[in-house]
């Protein structure tokens, strides 16, 4: 067995690691506010006008959405754990049980 040196790292790789990093860090960032913003959204409709079951319906779906991208996104960056960001958001367990779930959406015709 022959022993090789470690390749060295150029600055240049390593500029493209961190700048990888970053880009990582910000979409977390964007997804993160998506879900707060999607979450606060249905909650503001319970408060208001919790009869209109279709709005209430879509707002969901779309918290259920902007969660799953977000759980995508983390375990993309090596977070594999969800129980934080649903106990650190306070996901609903309604939106928790929609996530991943695309059915009711149109597929492009051929």
């Amino acid at each position: 067995m022959t022993l090789r040196p470690a390749p060295s790292t150029s600055s240049r790789t390593v500029a493209l690691d961190y700048e990888i990093v970053q880009e990582q860090a910000s979409t977390l960032g964007r997804l993160g506010r998506a879900l707060e913003t999607a979450l606060a959204a249905l909650a503001e409709h319970d408060r208001d006008n919790a009869e209109n079951r279709a709005v209430r319906a879509k707002l969901v779906q779309d918290a259920s959405d902007a969660l799953w991208c977000f759980m995508v996104q983390r375990e993309a960056v090596g977070l594999r754990d969800p129980r934080p960001v649903i106990r650190a958001y306070r996901v609903p367990v309604e939106v928790q049980n929609r996530m991943g779930v695309f059915g009711g959406r149109r597929r492009a015709s051929a």
